[in-house]
């Protein structure tokens, strides 16, 4: 148990290092507070950004939760597209190379392209800041699911078709468990992809006035860059306890399975 502490602890060092080097500069002048704040600073903005919020009244802690509700739809819509289509896609050879050309002519086309066109489609609003953010999430789910379902051992198929299991059988008690870690590892890929598409896609406005990306551009706007890091700081916060918690999920389900 103590090691696995001394480990947990050993991979923050380089982290504490950085900051305190960064706190040192600070302190000697080496670079502009105002340019470059130090972590105290960036500590104490946050602090403020709570309590008094940024445009004022709105409270940081708001924003990550909107910001947050708008990744977990774009999440969800992603989910229940890539998934399917990655089964079945893995499943059946004539569908792959069905969906191969389309999925590679879209997949290059970043996210911060589609803005114009999420606008006039959705408005703005909850519904275009979650298209752009599904579209982060899915191709990195949809190609893991792919190679997960193609990369399942013939073997388990072929034993489990002479023990008489038909297709329905054959996909849930084979397909889906073989390919798990695949499609656990394009998951924890595509809601990073996903959490750092955030901010483009808050770009395209938020009528809640709520969100760590349009918090961000008011900061930018205001010339605040304590306040442009406070917030990237959050989303970086919560992108890995994010992580973390997929992490977790896959590790779980794993040792279950």
């Amino acid at each position: 148990m103590k090691k696995n502490d001394n480990n947990s602890t050993s991979r923050f060092l380089p982290l504490l290092i950085i900051l305190l080097l960064w706190e040192l500069g600070a302190d000697l002048s080496l670079f502009s507070p105002e340019i470059f704040p130090p972590p105290s600073r960036v500590l104490k903005t946050a602090l403020e950004l709570l309590v008094q919020g940024l445009p004022p009244g709105h409270g940081l802690h708001l924003h990550a939760l909107y910001s947050l509700l708008r990744v977990s739809l774009g999440f969800a819509i992603a989910l229940s597209l890539a998934l399917p289509l990655g089964f079945l896609a893995g499943w059946s050879p004539r569908f792959n190379r069905a969906l191969n050309p389309i999925v590679n002519l879209i997949r290059p086309i970043p996210p911060l392209a589609w803005i114009p066109v999420a606008v006039i489609w959705f408005g703005i609003g909850l519904k275009s800041s979650s298209f752009l953010i599904a579209l982060g999430i899915f191709f990195p789910v949809l190609l893991n699911t792919i190679s997960g379902v193609r990369e399942v051992n013939p073997v388990y198929l072929d034993a489990a078709r002479t023990l008489g299991a038909g297709e329905f059988h054959l996909i849930t008690k084979v397909l889906i468990p073989a390919s798990l870690p695949m499609v656990l590892t394009g998951i924890r890929v595509g809601l990073g992809v996903g959490w750092m598409t955030l901010v483009a896609a808050e770009l395209t406005g938020v009528r809640s006035g709520y969100g760590l990306g349009f918090m961000i551009m008011t900061a930018r706007d205001l010339g605040r860059v304590d306040a442009i890091l406070a917030g990237m700081a959050v989303i970086g916060l919560v992108g890995f306890l994010m992580d973390r918690g997929i992490l977790f999920l896959e590790r779980k389900t794993l040792t279950t399975s």
